[in-house]
């Protein structure tokens, strides 16, 4: 399993795409806690604070797909580092201003939040051109999912230390540098300057016309939707079973599992039709989440919390293949950004339904928001499932690069001999 993973990392340019998009990703993964933190620093209140978060994350959601399909139509470089620059400028405005006047700092949300660069989408789209084999790919994805754990545990230590070094404002300005030069590595690499998407039929719907996105869409809304409740449902268990750190033992035990999870499952070469795999993940997937409404003692929750994470980073992993099999030609990275944007927007709905469930019935009922979330993610993929199976359009495989007019960038459907990636390009 190491050996793949290593063999994987030692492909020219996977590292370096891998760990340049993970700081890339830091200002987004960490925007609500920075923002919060310098939001109370400068006076303002808890509730001001979720204003100014809450405008980010709807300019963030409806950003990432735009963003998307202009990397589709302009390619990586000349999207994402002046997105990125944009992005880190906008927060720099939050830094200098402060909370006066307000209408500034929701200004410099809105454009903080709207020219996120669409990194995490980008680099799927490039896994296929940078790595030799589709077992890789898949390996590639896994370890997407596996670092994504690692970044949201590891982003917000590094607000906090930078804080406790200098201030508030300091982590938001380090944060955003950091996450600009992440860009810039991706952008200036060989892979991200040459990849080009495959052409597109012009089509305002974009990605979103292809029937299989959507039900992949509407189950991982679901998905969002329970680990935001997961987050609500165990502050108010710790409230009850000894404060804060038992929270963050949950949370820090669902992140265990993910890992576990997503290290395991892209360590082997899984076979079958992967929307066929998908469901029996996201049916695991919403079986770990249902004894979590039996509230038990901290130590039985906290196992329970581990094992609810198991299936997260495979069902993750296997979507974005199953991302790439349904995106219509030419829409790729718009279609990774969606899958984003619904799993963000999925997410504060977990949160916004999960308070009111704990307020009006206690524990229990918050965990049982995301038990409902896993059982509706599996059920939107069971009753649309013949829209996942009859759509992927067939590809030869990719390879590394090549030279313009070479044979094997993405088929029409009636030419290619096998099912396979389409998030290459041409060089």
């Amino acid at each position: 399993m190491a050996a793949g993973y290593g063999e994987l990392l030692r492909t020219p340019h996977a590292a370096r795409l891998l760990i340049g998009t993970l700081l890339g990703r830091l200002p987004n993964a960490t925007a609500a806690l920075a923002v919060l933190l310098f939001a109370r620093a400068e006076g303002g209140s808890y509730a001001l604070a979720g204003g100014l978060s809450a405008v980010y994350g709807a300019a963030n959601a409806v950003g990432q797909p735009l963003l998307g399909r202009a990397v589709d139509r302009l390619g990586q470089p000349r999207v994402m580092l002046p997105a990125a620059v944009a992005s880190a400028l906008g927060m720099v405005l939050f830094a200098v201003v402060g909370l006066e006047p307000l209408p500034v700092a929701y200004a410099a949300m809105l454009i903080a939040g709207l020219f996120t660069p669409p990194l995490e989408g980008g680099l799927r789209a490039l896994w296929p051109s940078v790595l030799r084999r589709e077992d890789q790919v898949h390996a590639a994805y896994a370890l997407d999912a596996v670092a994504q754990e690692v970044m949201f545990a590891v982003g917000p230590l590094l607000v906090t230390l930078t804080v406790a070094l200098w201030s508030e404002a300091a982590a938001l300005l380090v944060i955003n540098v950091i996450g600009v030069a992440g860009a810039l590595s991706v952008v200036v690499s060989r892979p991200s300057r040459q990849w080009r998407s495959a052409p597109r039929e012009a089509h305002w719907l974009g990605a979103l016309r292809s029937p299989g996105l959507l039900v992949l869409l509407g189950s991982f809304f679901f998905i969002g939707l329970a680990l935001g409740a997961i987050a609500v449902a165990a502050v108010a268990y710790a409230d009850e079973h000894g404060g804060g750190a038992v929270s963050s033992a949950l949370l820090s035990a669902l992140g265990v599992g993910a890992l576990a999870g997503g290290i395991v499952y892209g360590g082997r070469t899984w076979p079958g039709a992967p929307e066929r795999r998908l469901r029996l993940l996201v049916a695991a997937l919403a079986l770990g989440y249902l004894p979590l409404m039996l509230v038990p003692g901290v130590v039985t929750m906290t196992v329970l919390a581990g094992v609810a994470g198991v299936f997260l980073a495979p069902a993750l992993a296997c979507a974005f293949v199953v991302v790439d099999r349904h995106a219509p030609s030419g829409t790729v990275t718009e279609a990774f950004s969606w899958l984003v944007t619904t799993f963000v927007v999925g997410n504060a709905a977990g949160t916004a339904v999960a308070g009111p469930a704990v307020q009006l019935g206690g524990v229990a009922p918050g965990f049982a928001v995301p038990a409902a979330g896993g059982v509706a993610a599996l059920a939107v993929l069971l009753a649309a499932q013949r829209f996942l199976l009859d759509g992927p359009r067939p590809v030869v495989q990719p390879t590394a690069y090549r030279t313009p007019g070479e044979p094997g960038a993405e088929n029409d459907r009636n030419h290619a001999a096998e099912p396979g990636f389409r998030a290459r390009h041409q060089a």
